[in-house]
This record gives C-alpha cells, structure tokens and sequence, in this order.
C-alpha cells in the first residue's frame, strides 16, 4: 500500500511539472511576424572596407612567452 501511496505522489509530481509549463495555442494558419533586420550587403561590405588594416600582428600570447632576443651584430 505505501508504494502505490508513494508511486501516485511521483507521478502527481510529474504531472503539476509538467502543466506548468503550459500547453502552446495552436497556430492558426497565421504567418509567423519576421522581426530580424534587414540586411544590406552594400552597407556591410562598405563597413569592413572601412575598418583599417593593423600596421603589426596582434600576438595574444605575447605577455606569456619571453620576448625576442636581441640579436648580436656580427
């Protein structure tokens, strides 16, 4: 008896989780509304020309590893 006791609270449990989590409406045939933005190809080709080319290389390790030698004239 305390199983059946025990095995109708686990799913009770169960059930309340899940009709708390709602049941969606079904969708009426309505066209989905789109609210990305509009991409412009010109713009954004335009946006990265713009952007200027670094005169040295970035080295994202450069503050872990020792720095160059310098080097001997000879």
């Amino acid at each position: 008896m305390r199983i059946l006791v025990i095995a109708a609270a686990v799913l009770a449990l169960t059930v309340a989780s899940v009709l708390a989590q709602g049941r969606r409406q079904p969708n009426d045939g309505a066209k989905p509304i789109d609210n990305s933005p509009k991409v412009d190809e010109k713009a954004y080709k335009a946006a990265l020309e713009r952007i200027p080319e670094p005169k040295d290389r970035y080295d994202p390790w450069g503050g872990a590893r020792p720095g160059e030698p310098a080097k001997k004239p000879k």
